[in-house]
């Protein structure tokens, strides 16, 4: 039986964050598929398009991470692709009280267990919030994601 693992998000955009709990990820399960959720009533700053496109470029070396889009409960996928698990990374306490409740609500709504992974010291402070303020604001976003994301010059 194979072992998949869902990793959700809304990855506005992925961060190296993001980035190390997949790789890791991929030597815990035979796939990993990024699921970037679509909320109607979130703004984004980058399209679906672009995140799913970043995620790809990032991991076209690895073929057990696959990126698909959904709407609705991440349960719902998981039945539908036939995932056994969800995949969340921990920053900080603040994640883990959060991601905890989520857990807890996917068990006992689904036989779908999560998987938590720390994020690695190095990348634990990074979020896309943060990321999004240093774009917006002009600073080197570079060094806080993958080579894969690239904010598109305005003209």
């Amino acid at each position: 039986m194979k072992r998949k693992a869902i990793f959700p998000g809304s990855f506005d955009p992925i961060t190296l964050g993001h980035y190390d709990i997949i790789k890791r990820g991929v030597s815990l399960f035979d796939e990993v598929i990024v699921a970037i959720g679509i909320n109607a009533d979130k703004k984004y700053m980058f399209s679906l398009e672009d995140r799913k496109q970043f995620i790809e470029e990032a991991f076209k070396e690895e073929p057990r991470v696959t990126v698909v889009t959904y709407e609705g409960l991440t349960i719902d996928l998981c039945r539908k692709l036939d995932a056994d698990f969800i995949l969340r990374g921990l920053r900080n306490p603040a994640d883990f009280e959060f991601e905890k409740a989520i857990a807890h609500t996917n068990r006992k709504l689904s036989q779908i267990e999560t998987v938590f992974l720390l994020t690695a010291s190095k990348t634990s402070y990074i979020s896309s919030s943060i990321v999004r303020d240093v774009i917006r604001n002009g600073g080197d976003y570079t060094v806080l994601v993958p080579d894969s994301v690239v904010v598109k010059k305005e003209k």
